[in-house]
């Protein structure tokens, strides 16, 4: 179940879009989908292996209220931060999403 008191953090979702310029170039951005309020369940650094050695990663778990249509493709921007969306989960009957995010560089 989705607490709202606990939704005291703004977050912006964005997608990738393609405009073109009156050049007639293709230009990708980043176009706001939805801010809405949100709870951060999670920050943390995790470690993993690459082929190159240890790297560090940040992730963070963002609970907001049921958004349709939201997809992987997308991501967070929280903070100054954005985030690659991983992993999104439906809570309850549609009641909740819950975004798992992994800092993007």
């Amino acid at each position: 179940m989705l607490n709202i008191g606990k939704l005291d953090r703004r977050i912006t979702i964005e997608r990738e879009t393609e405009t073109v310029k009156p050049s007639g170039s293709v230009v990708k951005v980043w176009t706001p989908v939805a801010t809405v309020w949100s709870e951060v369940l999670q920050q943390s650094a995790s470690e993993f292996f690459t082929g190159f050695g240890e790297a560090e990663t940040g992730t963070m778990i963002f609970r907001v209220r049921y958004l349709p249509g939201i997809k992987t493709a997308d991501r967070v921007a929280y903070d100054g931060q954005h985030y690659g969306l991983k992993e999104i989960k439906t809570l309850g009957r549609r009641d909740a999403l819950e975004l798992r995010g992994e800092a993007l560089r």
